[in-house]
C-alpha cells in the first residue's frame, strides 16, 4: 500500500488541493497493557520486539480479544470490521494525542500489518501495542520529524506551484508517512537544488513525475 498523501497538484496551468484522507493508506477506552510491563517493552511475541540491528524498527503483535476495540465511526456494519480495520480506526484517534512525535502511518493488508513511523516514544508505543487486537502486527520506524512540520512544510512549498515556470514545472506535492515530503517536477536535475536552497535540506525527496491530466470522465 502505498504511503503518500499529495496534497496539491498541478493539472494543466492550475494548482488545484487535494483532498488528504489517510484511512486508505492509512486511515478510547481502557486496555491491558497488551505485552507492555511497569512501562517497558517487552522482547516477547505479545510485545514490541526490535527487529533491527540499529533499533530502527521494532514490532509488537496485539493481544487484545477481537471485537475489543469499536470501528471507525460511520461504518456500515460488516463493512471496515475486522480486527486490523478496528485496530487502524484506534491509531487514527490515537495519532491526534501523540500529535508532537506521530509521523505517518500505513497498511499492509497482506500481513494484517499497521505500519507506524513516529519519532520515538514509550507513551505512543505503549498505547498503540496495547489497545491492538489479536492478529494484528504494528510495525514501529524511527523518524526524527512528526507530520505536524511535514504538512507545515509541504503547505509552503505548494503555496505557488507556478512560481518556478521557466525553470521547472512542479506538478505534486505530497507527504509521505516515512517522513518526508515528496515533490514532483518534471525536471529534478534543476528543481533539486533550487527547491533544497529556497525550503532547506531535510524532509525534501525531488522525483520526476510526468504531467497530470484532468478526469472528466
Amino acid at each position: 500500500m502505498q504511503h503518500r498523501t499529495w496534497i496539491a497538484a498541478a493539472i494543466g496551468t492550475a494548482a488545484v488541493t487535494l483532498a488528504a484522507g489517510l484511512w486508505i493508506d492509512a486511515l478510547e477506552t481502557g486496555h491491558t497493557d497488551g505485552g507492555l510491563k511497569d512501562g517497558g517493552l517487552k522482547a516477547d511475541p505479545a510485545g514490541v520486539k526490535d527487529t533491527s540491528p540499529s533499533g530502527g524498527v521494532t514490532e509488537c503483535v496485539g493481544t487484545q480479544p477481537t471485537g475489543s476495540l469499536p470501528g471507525l465511526p460511520g461504518t456500515p456494519k460488516g463493512a471496515g470490521d475486522t480486527a486490523l480495520d478496528r485496530t487502524l480506526a484506534y491509531i487514527d484517534l490515537a495519532q491526534r494525542r501523540h500529535a508532537a512525535v506521530f509521523t505517518g502511518l500505513a497498511v499492509d493488508q497482506r500481513h494484517q500489518t499497521a505500519k507506524v513511523w513516529r519519532i520515538p516514544s514509550a507513551a505512543l508505543d505503549a498505547d498503540l501495542c496495547g489497545a491492538a487486537e489479536k492478529g494484528v502486527t504494528i510495525r514501529l520506524h524511527d523518524t526524527d520529524v512528526n507530520r505536524t512540520t511535514l504538512d507545515a512544510l509541504a503547505g509552503r512549498i505548494s503555496e505557488d506551484m507556478q512560481r518556478w515556470e521557466g525553470t521547472f514545472q512542479m506538478r505534486a506535492v505530497g507527504v509521505d508517512s516515512e517522513g518526508f515530503v515528496s515533490v514532483g517536477v518534471d525536471d529534478p536535475a534543476k528543481a533539486e537544488p533550487i527547491l533544497k536552497e529556497t525550503f532547506g535540506e531535510k524532509y525534501i525527496e525531488v522525483e520526476r513525475m510526468g504531467q497530470i491530466e484532468a478526469d472528466v470522465g
